[in-house]
């Protein structure tokens, strides 16, 4: 990636709020390492996302979290299918 001027973790946050889609035409730019380590990066956020406190009760917050968590599994699905036909 360029110069890493951004971190993977604020790539990983804008992928998780919808900001960024992630298909083979953005991934083109990463190397194997980098892709390696968004990969590695989606993996954590998953998990961080998956930590929080369930919102019991609250239909929004459910849906708003179930959202970030389809939207980073998409991520990871697409991240990982590029990098088995680049290496």
């Amino acid at each position: 990636m360029e110069g890493r001027s951004r971190s993977f973790s604020a790539i990983v946050s804008d992928i998780a709020e919808g900001f960024i889609t992630v298909n083979p035409l953005f991934l083109k730019k990463f190397s194997v390492k980098d892709l390696k380590e968004l990969h590695e990066t989606l993996i954590k956020k998953q998990r961080q996302i998956r930590s929080e406190p369930f919102p019991f009760n609250e239909p929004l917050l459910i849906r708003k979290r179930n959202i970030k968590l389809q939207r980073i599994h998409q991520a990871i699905v697409v991240v990982k299918n590029f990098m088995e036909g680049k290496i």
